[in-house]
């Protein structure tokens, strides 16, 4: 698995000279990449979720994409739409913006429900239908999603069913005071985006995605997985626990977690590690608990500290 954590280690210093201070939340972008997952950024404006898309999207050499999400947004501005030519006289498909390699739906809480459903047969079956004709995503695909936490005047809630296409939710918060020197210093006289070179080739990439599936995780793993998710439903304080896809989901990033950090076997403290992103957007609050202000997040990390992890 050293090469898996040898390209991981180049890609993650490549989009660390774009994105500083962040190297948790960038590798956590890089472990949902490795297995074909989705990534959904929540955080305020101005701190950094659309270069973080832009600096993957470049160190891996892929084609890019960006989606300004909002009311008036189409299904068919997304997916594509077929289009009459009137010399050939026949229907030309025109691709959207989501046949892409890396897809960057910037504010997608701002679209309709209707908008915002175009993008689960893409996330989930890697497809669009359009006009009863099927095509296909790009290889590799990943839908960078973010929106603000803080406006709600104008926008539209996720629904469960979509939320639950991101394979990990993350929030980059602000960076330190030292960490943002030195973004105004980088940024003095040109972006350091500008300057970002490829060091991940989409062959190479496919081949790591393959790789990480073939990395061990015993029996006593994967039943500390499924517990853990198990307990999300039948917390008192719970309306609504993670579904069988976030155990899928918290399996393949541990998968991946462990190949970045060299390693061919899964120990529980890589589960542990991506318990929060990959069910804190799975897992939905019972009134009561809300009213009392209670937090998914110190829901799940009692679980964690409470549920027994195999030794």
């Amino acid at each position: 698995m050293g090469s898996i954590a040898e390209i991981g280690d180049r890609v993650l210093g490549n989009v660390e000279r774009v994105i500083v201070g962040k190297h948790h939340e960038v590798r956590l972008a890089l472990v949902a990449l490795l297995c074909r997952g989705h990534v959904l950024i929540e955080d305020v404006p101005g701190t950094g979720k659309t270069v973080l898309a832009k600096s993957i999207a470049r160190s891996l050499g892929c084609s890019f994409r960006r989606i300004q999400f909002t009311p008036d947004l189409l299904p068919s501005d997304v997916t594509g739409l077929s289009i009459y030519n009137q010399k050939t006289q026949e229907f030309e498909f025109r691709p959207g913006p989501i046949m892409s390699q890396v897809v960057l739906a910037d504010e997608i809480n701002r679209a309709t429900p209707k908008t915002q459903s175009a993008l689960l047969e893409c996330m989930d079956e890697r497809q669009a239908t359009i006009d009863g004709i099927t095509h296909q995503m790009p290889d590799p695909f990943l839908v960078i999603a973010t929106q603000n936490p803080i406006e709600y005047e104008g926008t539209f809630a996720l629904p469960e069913a979509q939320l639950d296409r991101f394979m990990l939710r993350i929030r980059l918060g602000y960076p330190s005071m030292l960490d943002e020197i030195r973004v105004l210093d980088d940024q003095k006289v040109t972006h350091p985006l500008d300057d970002l070179a490829e060091v991940c080739s989409g062959d190479e990439l496919r081949a790591l995605q393959a790789a990480v599936r073939e990395i061990y995780v015993d029996p006593g793993v994967s039943s500390y997985i499924v517990r853990l998710v198990a307990n999300t439903r039948s917390h008192p304080d719970v309306y609504l626990g993670a579904s069988p896809r976030g155990s899928i989901a918290l399996y393949r990033a541990s998968q991946a977690l462990a190949g970045l950090l060299g390693r061919d076997y899964v120990i529980p403290d890589d589960v542990k590690a991506l318990a929060l992103p990959a069910l804190r957007h799975r897992v939905i609050l019972s009134p009561a608990a809300e009213i009392e202000g209670r937090q998914v997040d110190q829901i799940i990390q009692g679980l964690i500290d409470r549920v027994e992890a195999p030794r």
